[in-house]
């Protein structure tokens, strides 16, 4: 019996982007297509099937030690995006300035899909959701070095709506306007938290 559910619930790309050199700037640029291979994105400065742990895990694991990297992929829904804009009262909020890969366009409540769904997309590349992405200061500083008085307000206002991480569990190209279904594990309660 399958574990995984096929659901109704379809998105579409409307953006993709690769970050080149986090080093230099956290900000994504524009590609009309993505290679996913299981070590990320080809060209993507976060893919690799490692990566060094960091502060997001630092209960579980010191900074900086090897570990799975399950954060090759940063995946934003545009109506999430655009109410982010909205509450720092932006006209818009690019996606490259938060470091976006993959922004999908349709999928409700998008940052609250349930870790371990799938996404996946027509052409038979398949994500994997790791967990919501937490805002952080990052996307703070990009927007606040663009529209000064604006980046401030990032991590509350994007809370719950930041978008998700993943990795890539079916290598495929992904392309502009491709439709991606949604997936989804058993949903339950651990009941001792």
């Amino acid at each position: 019996m399958p574990v995984l559910q096929s659901t109704e619930i379809t998105g579409r790309v409307t953006w993709l982007g690769l970050v080149t050199d986090r080093n230099e700037s956290l900000c994504s640029a524009p590609v009309d297509r993505v290679e996913a291979t299981f070590n990320g994105l080809e060209g993507e400065y976060h893919s690799g099937l490692i990566r060094e742990s960091c502060a997001r895990v630092r209960t579980q694991y010191a900074v900086g030690t090897p570990i799975r990297n399950t954060r090759q992929v940063s995946l934003l829904s545009a109506e999430e995006l655009a109410a982010t804009g909205a509450a720092l009262e932006l006209d818009e909020l690019p996606p490259e300035w938060v470091g976006t890969n993959i922004l999908i366009e349709g999928i409700p409540d998008f940052t609250q899909l349930p870790p371990s769904s799938r996404l996946i997309f027509e052409r038979g590349a398949s994500l994997v959701v790791d967990m919501e992405n937490a805002p952080c200061q990052w996307p703070a500083k990009e927007i606040e070095r663009r529209r000064p008085g604006h980046g401030t307000g990032y991590k509350p206002a994007a809370k719950g709506r930041r978008g998700l991480t993943g990795w890539v569990e079916a290598e495929g190209m992904i392309l502009l306007g491709d439709e991606v279904r949604l997936h989804v594990p058993p949903q339950r309660l651990y009941p001792h938290i």
